[in-house]
């Protein structure tokens, strides 16, 4: 008899609500499962072996469900990289370096940097991107593009206030209209030798060790390049 109580309205109600889309307040939590799981699975299967249908067991959100927020899986393993990326670059702008001189703040800055890109996953997922370049030729490009964008602005920004409060700042090379130059050269220089390394395959474990000399010499040979007017 209890089961006659509850009116045919108020059961459709409840159908329509676990079948429509989740509430807005719980948006954010399906996102942060879809990514996840697709994290996991392509670090498992990479692009080519990851299948819509095991992120969407893993992440407990069906299939329209993820393809109303991504288009493809191309465009969710974007995400996932760009979401990795996302992460390092807000710790990388958050960090205060620490030193007395400018070269040692900048020491501080890149030795950090570097020890956030060195993680096992954000490498892994770059390799994927990398391997999947003849087919997807856009993909790597867009992967790195943004990331490259968003690290030389945090990059520039640490160098400008960096170089306010040391006399070097009155260098042309730390010149605003030069500052672009000067990131590249500090990118290309300091900071991209050992992530390239890592991309070939070679163990995470040894390059996280040579982090510290490398950056010693690295930011020295580039200091010595900006007094001298090298990267202008």
């Amino acid at each position: 008899m209890n089961r006659l109580i509850t009116p045919p309205t108020s059961r459709r109600r409840g159908r329509a609500v676990r079948a429509g889309r989740p509430p807005r307040e719980f948006a954010g939590e399906v996102d942060t499962r879809i990514l996840d799981a697709a994290r996991r699975v392509f670090l498992e299967r990479g692009l080519a072996g990851a299948s819509v249908d095991e992120i969407s067991r893993l992440a407990r959100a069906g299939k329209p469900t993820i393809y109303a927020r991504f288009p493809n899986k191309e465009a969710l393993f974007t995400a996932v990289v760009m979401q990795s990326i996302a992460a390092n670059i807000a710790r990388f702008e958050a960090h205060t370096p620490i030193g007395t001189t400018l070269e040692k703040r900048l020491e501080s800055m890149a030795v950090n940097g570097l020890r956030w890109i060195m993680v096992s996953d954000s490498i892994r997922l770059m390799r994927i991107a990398i391997a999947e370049a003849s087919r997807f030729p856009d993909l790597a490009t867009s992967v790195f593009g943004m990331g490259r964008e968003r690290a030389a602005q945090a990059v520039a920004r640490l160098l400008a206030e960096a170089a306010q409060s040391d006399e070097l700042g009155t260098l042309q090379a730390f010149a605003p209209e030069r500052l672009t130059s000067t990131t590249q050269f500090f990118h290309d220089l300091v900071l991209l030798p050992l992530v390239i390394r890592a991309l070939f395959g070679e163990k995470l474990k040894r390059l996280r060790a040579e982090i510290g000399p490398h950056v010693t010499r690295s930011v020295a040979f580039f200091l010595a390049a900006c007094r001298h007017g090298g990267v202008t």
